[in-house]
């Protein structure tokens, strides 16, 4: 009988030791779990990161890179002004800041000055700078050397940086002066500064010419990671990182992790670097591990449950289970709160992408409409001038005709700023799929008063089927509305005014306006800057070399001719979707 209590024993030690080996096995699972999950997840979650950051810094150098763009040109458009070059043979310049303010909204650039052959200041459109003498000037140096527009950064008395394009001004190829367009590049630190990102901007040296922090101008990058600032935009990025064993350290600042991310900006030999914190990452993580843990315990505590065998044990585990649920609510309304506030952010990110995008179509905008209200503008000049002279010689009802001309261009000036708002309204200036039929109907409809007006006849004749092309809406109907404007001019002093507006698809899409007009009388030169054929104050020259570059940029070409039986013949070519679709 004495051998039933020792397999009793037995048994029991048995039943102790398979429990113990279960507890044993369930941690180092936990244990196990929890070690790959964070490897794993940190991974993820950190190259989900670093992409965001990619896109973020592309963002930044793509719109960087065209603000340069942009003002590349101007130096070139103004160094054949006939204006400015008469200005300085003449060394007559009551009129020439007046005319460069009227293009500095035009063209969209912080500041234009000019300067004569000894490099002192004859125009500028910051009026205090006017007499200065800029001859040792890094800008009037470097376009006194060079034939082609030139580029230069320097050091201002504030610690910043000033940007200029400039260019020499010849006559017969003799200098007579140079042209400064300064870039404001400054606005994109103040656009970064939204963000969480730490941005600088080095130039081929290595120096720091833009950056987020604005101690850090003029210094390296090692020289800039090694100064503290406690209010500084990295500091605040990375306030909450922890630290970190599974993901490499890109670098550190201040005694902190932080990611690293540079791309070269093609321009000078440029790089954009941005220092992104780990804390959203490290939170994420977090929350993946607290809800493995708490099933493991919620494991655990089930399986003591199970094998107790008393009320008080049975008890202790129900009220163990019910603080661990406590807790597991606490921590899921927690990240609940997290992805809400997550989103939020995005969503106000997005939101300010969006606005930065719609402000750079108004500005590409502004160039267009811009040199129209100048037309106006002069002409209420010049009726002024001689309705004052009519008032002195006692001739009010001649003058009061000056008055109702001048009316008349008050009127042309407001529809002008009503195409604008028009324009405005109609959204991004992203490229998207449209059919070219439905451009053609909104610009026909934002000329109408104009034709009605001047009772011209319109036909037009378009496919039924749709004629898709990958453009931007605005810029399009843009360049559609110029035609349609000199197409009216052309035909303005016709008995039977007629333009005719035909839509093709084939190969490209193809857009046909054509008027009976009296033609063109010089094709070679009408798609240069400042050539026009209108009477003197009609306009600048610009609207034809402006719709040009922007059919250029949407991968089409823009031609004129004249026709057979007369007028002139202007045609929009542009790839259709499908032939861009079958190219990539």
């Amino acid at each position: 009988m004495s051998g039933a209590p020792d397999i009793i024993v037995q048994r029991d030690s048995r039943r102790r030791w398979a429990l113990r080996t279960g507890l044993a096995a369930v941690v180092f699972l936990a244990v196990v779990t929890v070690w790959i999950t964070n490897s794993l997840l940190t991974q993820r979650f950190t190259e989900s990161t670093r992409n965001r950051a990619e896109v973020r810094l592309a963002l930044y150098s793509g719109n960087l890179i065209s603000a340069l763009q942009r003002a590349s040109v101007v130096p070139l458009l103004l160094s054949r002004d006939p204006a400015l070059i008469g200005a300085l043979t003449s060394s007559d310049y009551t009129q020439t800041t007046q005319r460069l303010l009227s293009y500095l909204d035009e063209i969209g650039a912080a500041s234009l000055t000019l300067l004569d052959a000894d490099g002192r200041t004859v125009a500028a459109s910051e009026r205090e700078n006017l007499g200065a003498n800029r001859r040792s000037e890094q800008f009037f140096v470097a376009a006194q050397r060079s034939p082609e527009t030139v580029f230069t950064t320097t050091r201002t008395d504030s610690g910043a940086f000033a940007f200029n394009y400039s260019r020499r001004l010849e006559v017969e190829g003799k200098l007579v002066g140079v042209i400064v367009v300064g870039v404001d590049l400054r606005q994109f630190e103040r656009n970064w500064a939204g963000f969480s990102d730490a941005v600088m901007v080095t130039d081929s040296e290595g120096r720091i010419i833009l950056a987020t922090e604005s101690r850090w101008r003029g210094l390296s990058e090692d020289e800039a990671l090694a100064r503290r600032s406690a209010t500084g935009a990295i500091q605040r990025a990375i306030r909450a990182t922890a630290d970190w064993t599974v993901v490499p350290v890109d670098a550190y600042l201040g005694g902190e992790a932080v990611m690293r991310q540079s791309t070269r900006i093609a321009f000078q030999g440029w790089r954009m670097t941005s220092f992104t914190s780990y804390a959203s990452v490290r939170e994420r993580v977090n929350g993946v591990l607290a809800l493995e843990i708490m099933g493991f315990a919620l494991v655990l505590a089930l399986t003591s449950f199970l094998v107790g065998r008393k009320a008080l044990t049975r008890l202790t585990f129900f009220q163990r289970e019910s603080v661990e649920l406590r807790r597991l609510n606490t921590a899921l309304q927690r990240e609940v709160a997290e992805r809400k506030r997550a989103e939020a952010n995005l969503e106000v990110a997005e939101q300010t992408v969006a606005q930065t995008s719609k402000l750079a179509v108004l500005g590409e905008m502004s160039a267009s409409v811009s040199h129209e209200l100048n037309q106006p503008l002069a002409a209420m000049k010049t009726y002024l001038a001689g309705a004052r002279l009519l008032v002195q010689r006692r001739r009010p009802e001649e003058a009061l005709a000056s008055f109702h001309r001048i009316d008349d261009l008050i009127e042309r000036m407001g529809s002008i700023t009503r195409q604008l708002k028009s324009y405005a309204r109609k959204g991004g200036t992203a490229m998207e799929p449209l059919d070219l039929r439905d451009c053609l109907s909104g610009a026909l409809a934002m000329m109408e008063p104009q034709l009605k007006r001047q009772d011209i006849r319109i036909e037009t004749a378009v496919p039924r089927e749709p004629v898709v092309v990958q453009v931007d809406r605005i810029r399009v109907e843009q360049v559609i509305v110029n035609l349609l404007r000199n197409a009216i001019d052309a035909v303005r002093d016709r008995e039977d005014p007629c333009i005719e507006l035909y839509l093709t698809s084939g190969d490209t899409a193809l857009l046909t306006v054509r008027d009976n007009g009296t033609g063109i009388t010089d094709l070679d030169q009408l798609f240069e800057p400042f050539y026009t054929t209108k009477a003197p104050g009609d306009g600048t020259g610009l609207g034809l070399a402006i719709s040009s570059g922007i059919v250029a940029d949407l991968g089409g070409r823009l031609t004129a001719r004249n026709g057979r039986s007369g007028g002139a013949v202007f045609e929009m070519q542009l790839p259709l979707r499908e032939s861009l679709e079958a190219a990539e």
